[in-house]
């Protein structure tokens, strides 16, 4: 079956013979607008619920403050209760909210399809080469953090974030369990953020505009949805590069564990090499030109390889139609 019968499949119901026609083209709704109103709706939701949860269990703890630099400080020294709000929101909207909204484009039947929920027979191959991609490509990553230096921002930016990873860098550097940590930090987002943005976003938009745009789209969201303006450049590459990589392997699972490596390996390196990990990037302090060469060879090398494995599945797929 080649992809052109693949994807009718996926959008067809229970009757064989009949193209399904979804509750958005039913009602006359754009499935790339569907998809933008839901990145909306979900933030909010998600962070509304990790900001009362956390509020709430950090005021059992020892109560709230009415100052803010006070109740700032309780934010920092409780960052364990905050990591257990924002997991929940993330769970509950990003990842079982977007999972029952996205059957407003698609039939119960091909719901699974539709959001790439596969496990095929080069799925676990894929896996390990989107983990492995991460990894090679972080000079590539350093260098695109580096060109977003270049960028002014105005300073209440530059000043919630700098406060954000000093955040971070405090709760990395104090006595935390690891394998928490990376619960909260690697595999909660590496699930609800790709069922968002690699299952559900990714294919609203390719319905609407092809898969081209909708890769280059959905990783500018994705960078964006992080409200880092000073990190946009390498947060967009990464959310691009995690979508192709959802295209090509059929799959969201790669995704997610590409996802994962990059989370997990920031904790690992934030915990261990904090120097290096939370140094101050400055338009100065330009990545080695060699490492970042090496890693782009590295990288596109992959990518090109996994183009190749697309195009020839494909071809196996359609000389057995």
């Amino acid at each position: 079956m080649n992809e052109e019968a693949e994807n009718k499949q996926q959008f067809t119901a229970s009757d064989p013979g009949r193209l399904y026609t979804s509750w958005a083209e039913r009602n006359g709704f754009s499935h790339w607008a569907l998809a933008l109103m839901w990145i909306i709706a979900a933030f909010m939701l998600f962070q509304v619920t990790a900001s009362v949860i956390a509020l709430a269990l950090i005021g059992m703890e020892g109560g709230l403050s009415s100052d803010p630099s006070e109740a700032m400080k309780m934010m920092t020294d409780n960052l364990d209760l905050v990591f257990i709000g924002n997991s929940t929101g993330q769970i509950l909207f990003l990842g079982l909210a977007t999972w029952f909204y996205a059957r407003l484009h698609t039939s119960r039947s091909a719901h699974k399809a539709f959001m790439r929920f596969n496990f095929r027979g080069d799925t676990l191959r894929y896996m390990l080469l989107a983990a492995v991609l991460v990894v090679v490509g972080q000079p590539v990553i350093w260098f695109l953090s580096w060109l977003n230096t270049l960028i002014p921002l105005p300073d209440a930016f530059a000043n919630i974030q700098t406060s954000q990873m000093e955040m971070i860098e405090n709760f990395l550097q104090s006595d935390h369990m690891m394998w928490l940590t990376l619960f909260h930090v690697a595999v909660v987002p590496a699930i609800c953020e790709e069922v968002l943005y690699r299952s559900y976003v990714l294919r609203a938009f390719e319905k609407s505009w092809g898969i081209w745009p909708a890769i280059i789209i959905s990783g500018l969201l994705f960078g964006l949805y992080h409200m880092q303006l000073s990190n946009l450049f390498p947060l967009a590459a990464i959310g691009i590069l995690l979508a192709y990589i959802t295209w090509v392997s059929k799959s969201v699972l790669p995704a997610m564990a590409g996802h994962f490596a990059n989370n997990g390996g920031s904790v690992l390196y934030g915990t261990y090499y904090p120097e290096s990990a939370f140094a101050e990037m400055t338009p100065e302090s330009m990545p080695p030109i060699w490492a970042v060469s090496i890693s782009l060879v590295i990288t596109s090398y992959i990518v090109y390889w996994m183009y190749n494995q697309y195009k020839k599945n494909r071809h196996k797929e359609a000389h057995y139609v």
